[in-house]
């Protein structure tokens, strides 16, 4: 790590069951600066930028999974087309309970705000985060002291995502909300 960069201490606590072997990511997180991701889907290539000074944590834990391929060869298990409008992925079980053997608290101001292109990081509760995110593709009124906000994606991600989203869902306990009709595959990422 870069003695020049800004740091802070981070805790990843080990629990659960991971659905892919992963480290624990190092307790040392760059808290300055914006990441540059690209993952590589079936429906194209996903840009991401993560927000590191404002959540050191969740995006030093985000870019360990990916430089582990935690992420390689997985689905997006999740998609919403009503009330809510997320694709929700980081699971390799594909059944929305999939995780990484650890979990770590959430960063919020209170205010989150979850504008189309978004990035969040998906939850069972309180400090519960862990692999999943989702990407919002449409304005969501979501709790503002809810979902870690980390980061945003590019404009050709939430035109493929509006697309998928366009081909609807596999609803299987309500409708608009359940498998994507689309497959979205993560082949890999590159973080730069």
């Amino acid at each position: 790590m870069d003695s020049d960069l800004e740091t802070t201490d981070c805790t990843y606590s080990e629990g659960g069951e991971a659905a892919k072997e992963v480290e624990l990511p190092s307790a040392e997180a760059v808290a300055e600066g914006e990441i540059e991701a690209t993952m590589t889907t079936s429906v194209g290539d996903f840009g991401f930028t993560l927000d590191a000074a404002a959540t050191p944590c969740t995006v030093h834990s985000w870019v360990s999974l990916a430089e582990q391929s935690y992420f390689d060869e997985t689905q997006c298990q999740r998609l919403t087309t009503a009330g809510i409008f997320v694709l929700q992925c980081g699971d390799p079980t594909a059944t929305g309970s999939g995780g990484p053997g650890y979990s770590f608290e959430d960063e919020l101001t209170g205010e989150e705000a979850y504008p189309a292109g978004t990035l969040a990081m998906a939850n069972s509760g309180a400090d519960t985060n862990g692999s999943q995110f989702f990407i919002v593709y449409e304005d969501t009124r979501l709790d503002p002291a809810a979902y870690t906000v980390f980061g945003t994606v590019d404009d050709a991600t939430l035109e493929a995502v509006r697309a998928v989203a366009a081909d609807g869902v596999n609803g299987s306990t309500e409708p608009g909300d359940g498998t994507p009709n689309t497959e979205v595959a993560i082949e890999s990422v590159t973080v730069d």
